[in-house]
């Protein structure tokens, strides 16, 4: 994986920079874009849109060069597919039906929490004091958001759950590709996975009737633009952007991704009129401290 040499010329530090703003407002903006495509659907439905119309904007590259995937690694291409898109697209637009676009955008940014917890627990990482303080220091700030000022887990804030349930999804898909698909070049994991998922997109869409909200919601097809929005740029894009940024520098550089999505979401947030408090804020320093201490000495 290329590295930044003290050699590199401007015009790349800059593209670097470029490539790491633009992930980060397009992946920090799909939550006001999920709020927008709730109004006219349903979590099941929206979700199985999403899988949908994503993986039929990869379908033609995927028939271009579907002789190069490497298919013994389909149960992994498939866990990746579920964990990484298919399950936290419905967790994460379930989470929003009750929660603000704000604070599903920050507890997302425990991906890198999780991620590492899984790592040390389950696929055998080393475990470095700093890295478990973060963790923990991280967690304690998504319950003290969860909890709220009372604290007490009220009846919305627990739909909460299903964001932190989304981000450990994401944790998931990030140590399949680590422990089963290093061989794979990220533009074909990401164009194989989409693509397996198809199917469960659309039986979701067959079960949910998603097509009906098109002739029968007022905001039908217009929430459907959002989820087209969020899934040509929150999804497709985004993702190949973020793997040029990978290559282009370091992990740890892109990983600063986890700093910008969740002031991206909570500033879309804001504009929108939801409520940012103190306590929110002191909930996002803790979050943002733990993952700061996790990734010390990357």
């Amino acid at each position: 994986m290329a590295q930044l040499k003290p050699h590199t010329s401007v015009s790349t530090s800059l593209q670097a920079w470029l490539l790491l703003v633009a992930v980060s407002i397009l992946w920090g903006s799909s939550y006001i874009l999920i709020k927008r495509a709730l109004v006219g659907f349903d979590p099941l439905q929206m979700a199985a849109w999403r899988i949908v119309i994503t993986g039929m904007f990869v379908l033609p590259l995927f028939l271009r060069h579907m002789h190069h995937f490497a298919w013994q690694h389909w149960k992994g291409l498939l866990v990746v597919g579920l964990f990484g898109t298919a399950i936290p697209s419905w967790l994460f637009a379930l989470a929003q039906t009750q929660i603000s676009s704000s604070l599903s955008g920050l507890l997302s940014s425990l991906t890198p929490l999780f991620t590492l917890l899984l790592g040390i627990c389950c696929f055998h990482l080393p475990m470095a004091w700093s890295k478990v303080v973060g963790v923990i220091v991280g967690l304690i700030g998504a319950a003290w958001l969860l909890l709220g000022q009372d604290g007490s887990l009220s009846g919305s804030t627990r739909y909460g759950l299903f964001a932190v349930l989304g981000a450990l999804c994401y944790g998931i898909n990030a140590n399949a590709i680590k422990a089963w698909l290093q061989d794979m070049s990220p533009r074909d994991i990401s164009i194989a996975s989409f693509v397996l998922i198809i199917p469960f997109g659309l039986l979701m869409g067959i079960y949910t009737q998603a097509w009906q909200p098109l002739s029968s919601h007022p905001q039908g097809w217009i929430s459907l633009l959002w989820v087209a929005l969020l899934a040509l740029g929150g999804t497709l894009i985004a993702s190949f952007l973020f793997f040029s940024l990978v290559q282009l520098t370091t992990a740890v550089f892109g990983s600063m991704t986890s700093y910008l999505v969740p002031v991206v979401a909570v500033l879309w947030g804001w504009l929108d009129g939801e409520p940012i408090t103190f306590h929110f804020f002191a909930g996002m320093a803790l979050i943002l401290i733990g993952l700061w201490l996790s990734q010390k000495n990357n």
